[in-house]
């Protein structure tokens, strides 16, 4: 689980990772990273749109990309901020598949 320091939680600060952030597209996910400040932990947001399933579908798949990122969280650069916005296909995605996909884009852009 992330705790709260390690979680963005403003529309203001989604809005500003998605428009300016380093896209990176997987098959299961779109993981969007901008680097703010050099002395702040990393922080993560979860877009999950009705689109991906029903409430029980999306809440699964956020608990499993939070889950995903509490694992990645020390390899990440401090003062990065990412949103991950799940696809359609992450609802039957397994999770290895998963964090796969999510792992080899922070990889990319926040490490």
């Amino acid at each position: 689980m992330l705790a709260r320091p390690n979680r963005l939680t403003r529309g203001a600060d989604y809005k500003a990772v998605v428009r300016r952030g380093r896209r990176c597209a997987g098959a299961h996910a779109v993981a969007y990273v901008t680097s703010t400040r050099d002395d702040e932990t990393p922080r993560f947001g979860f877009i999950v749109s009705k689109q991906v399933g029903s409430a029980v579908v999306r809440n699964t798949v956020r608990r499993r990309l939070k889950a995903i990122c509490a694992e990645a969280l020390p390899s990440i650069r401090p003062g990065s901020d990412v949103v991950l916005r799940a696809l359609p296909s992450s609802a039957e995605a397994s999770f290895q598949d998963l964090r796969s996909d999510v792992q080899r884009c922070l990889a990319r852009r926040a490490a």
